[in-house]
């Protein structure tokens, strides 16, 4: 991983020159629960200006970086990045607690992050991500290896918004998935245990204890917990 990366950022730096200011290292890898072939490598780019013709001239080193299994990194301007906090708290306060400087300048230092769309955010990602688990769970339901990878894929994403979900109930978050859900847990009174079995899938790859009926059970168990937690998330917002 560390190899892969040090190459993607000469890459960038070949690509971009003098106009790249920073690139970051954000979530689990920063956060130091990444997982092999179930974590991504999330990176922010920095350029002191964006062109076509600076996004055109990166398509040799992301054709490369995907090829790999990794995301493509989200751009930004050093000057877009106050602004774009105010607009993607969530984002923000994730990468604000886990963050790696691999090049440049931390462009992130100091970077005020306004609260004030946290709420609407939040509820609007939690309710996006519930109705797209439900419509991923119609294929998914027939196999458990399709379920099973469902269940872990999503469960990092639900992680990151339960993060702000606690940030929203005035708990300070912690940066580790596991202690994430934990507490989230303890603060919205839901049933740890779906999650822990997740998370056994997720870590040690599949769990051979798991038949047809379990995975569907399981699931059915994980979305009643991401409902209660929506639900909170509309009581404390008052509507």
């Amino acid at each position: 991983m560390k190899n892969e990366l040090n190459a993607f950022v000469d890459d960038l730096k070949t690509t971009h020159g003098e106009n790249l200011a920073g690139v970051i290292l954000y979530g689990s890898a920063a956060a130091g629960d990444f997982i092999p072939q179930a974590s991504d490598l999330n990176l922010l780019v920095a350029l002191n200006r964006i062109t076509p013709l600076e996004l055109r001239n990166a398509h040799a080193c992301m054709r490369e970086w995907t090829r790999l299994g990794h995301p493509v990194p989200v751009y930004f301007t050093v000057d877009e990045l106050q602004t774009a906090a105010d607009v993607f708290p969530i984002e923000f306060h994730q990468m604000e607690r886990a963050r790696k400087v691999v090049f440049g300048t931390d462009v992130l230092a100091g970077l005020n992050i306004s609260d004030a769309f946290l709420r609407h955010q939040t509820e609007y990602e939690l309710r996006s991500k519930l109705i797209q688990l439900r419509r991923s769970y119609i294929p998914a339901s027939t196999s458990v290896a399709g379920l099973a990878k469902l269940m872990s894929d999503s469960l990092s994403s639900f992680a990151a918004l339960f993060r702000a979900g606690l940030m929203l109930k005035g708990v300070e978050p912690p940066v580790g998935k596991h202690d994430v859900i934990a507490v989230t847990v303890r603060e919205f009174g839901l049933d740890g245990k779906p999650f822990e079995k997740i998370f056994n899938i997720r870590e040690n790859n599949f769990d051979q204890t798991l038949d047809e009926v379990s995975a569907n059970a399981l699931f059915a168990e994980y979305m009643e917990q991401i409902e209660k937690v929506i639900a909170a998330i509309d009581h404390i917002s008052g509507s």
